[in-house]
């Protein structure tokens, strides 16, 4: 791990990379839109070696990877999948509709309506990531999604793994599509004869993935543009070095990309740390990818002081941000820029993502300054509504029409101008 004193740290480190518009992905979006399922096979056969002729995978193939399952693993599934269900219940209880009189005569509303369709894109590759199917497609249920469909690629024996279906099964899935990549985005944003359009995107893909997603914005939505993951811990000499190790170890396990930061006062406590990681690393079956990320991506930061520590974590914006030190209570509320924050030893940020009930899919590459995770407000619209009574209108009218002039808009000023004469109440 690289050390630098906070001080000494260029803007370069703080500056958010943008996402590449990929030619390669400007090419498959163009062909599929213009020839849907021809073009899904042919990308299909060249980027997975696989053939095929249904993408969807039929609902009895569905229920037999469930039952297949291991009871065991089910009950895993079930328990994380309950504790998500609870945390968006929770938050869909924030979102009401109302109507509410604002002034005398002026009630003005919010409707809150589930979209209509979702496409959750689960990635592909060794370890069927069955969480991020829970993560995404829990939430959309909760929210009242009228049909949910998961995207995956048939990387498992030319179709998805049977765990990805055991897990879309518990989730109350109702399509699944063995079908990845730029081209699996580009037949949620368009549609073709055999798969229907959806309304928004969510899950998280590697750069090709993300690069569609990016491009096909605004032909659908998307729920974030995320890039590589992402750990920031700030700790003092209080902090246990196994567990910090572990934790930036789990970051860095990912991929060549991942970003484990460690944020510290205590040169003492680094030199510590950098010995269990090492001691770690020999006895972590992810060894090879983990110990690159972390040699070319791993950053201990040097501060003065812990209050320095939160001005440098509020700058990266980090995706995960953990607060292991003595008293954490007197730093969360200057703590702003984040996706989830962990407090305290016991908080491990892998218990966000699998079991705690907090959503995994969070901003990444400094996203975290507008915006936060994926949650059950992604699948909903907040529509607003006006009723106007007589009254109402003599209270609010006038202003209307008085802008209209301001802003050289005769007909906004007309518009409001002839309800007044009809409600009699223009001026003489």
């Amino acid at each position: 791990m690289k050390i630098y004193r906070y001080a000494d740290l260029t803007d370069d480190f703080f500056r958010h990379r943008d996402v590449p518009e990929l030619d390669t992905v400007k090419k498959i979006l163009l062909r599929v839109s213009m020839d849907g399922d021809e073009a899904l096979t042919e990308y299909t056969r060249r980027f997975d070696d696989v053939e095929i002729e249904d993408f969807r995978v039929g609902p009895e193939q569905i229920r037999e990877a469930f039952l297949a399952t291991g009871s065991e693993i089910i009950h895993t599934l079930k328990t994380c999948a309950e504790n998500i269900e609870k945390f968006a219940l929770l938050q869909l209880d924030q979102c009401r509709s109302f109507e509410a009189e604002l002034l005398p005569g002026v009630f003005t509303g919010q409707k809150v309506i589930p979209i209509g369709r979702a496409g959750i894109y689960v990635p592909g590759g060794n370890y069927p990531l069955v969480s991020t199917l829970l993560m995404c497609s829990i939430p959309a249920r909760v929210a009242g999604v009228g049909k949910i469909a998961v995207f995956s690629p048939p990387s498992y024996e030319g179709s998805v793994h049977p765990l990805i279906l055991a897990a879309a099964e518990l989730a109350g899935v109702d399509e699944v599509y063995r079908l990845g990549g730029a081209q699996a985005i580009a037949a949620m944003a368009y549609g073709t004869a055999s798969i229907p359009k959806v309304d928004l995107i969510a899950g998280p893909g590697n750069k090709y993935v993300t690069a569609a997603k990016k491009l096909v914005y605004g032909s659908v939505g998307v729920d974030m543009i995320a890039g590589p993951t992402e750990v920031l811990i700030i700790a003092d000499d209080s902090a246990d070095p196994a567990l910090l190790a572990a934790d930036l170890l789990g970051q860095a396990e990912h991929d060549l990309e991942a970003t484990p930061v460690l944020v510290t006062d205590s040169e003492t406590l680094v030199a510590s740390v950098k010995l269990e990681i090492e001691q770690q690393l020999c006895k972590l079956q992810t060894e090879q990818i983990a110990r690159k990320s972390i040699a070319e991506n791993g950053i201990v930061i040097l501060v003065d002081d812990l209050f320095e520590a939160v001005e440098a974590a509020n700058r990266k914006a980090p995706e995960h941000l953990e607060l292991q030190v003595r008293e954490p209570d007197r730093y969360i509320s200057g703590l702003r820029n984040y996706g989830s924050l962990f407090i305290g030893e016991f908080a491990a940020e892998v218990l966000g993502d699998y079991s705690s009930g907090l959503n995994h899919t969070l901003p990444t590459n400094g996203a975290a300054r507008f915006t936060g995770g994926l949650s059950v407000r992604n699948f909903l619209k907040f529509q607003t509504t006006l009723r106007m009574e007589r009254k109402g209108l003599s209270v609010i009218g006038p202003a209307a029409q008085k802008m209209g002039g301001i802003e050289g808009l005769a007909g906004h000023a007309e518009s409001v101008r002839k309800r007044l004469e009809k409600a009699g109440l223009s001026e003489k």
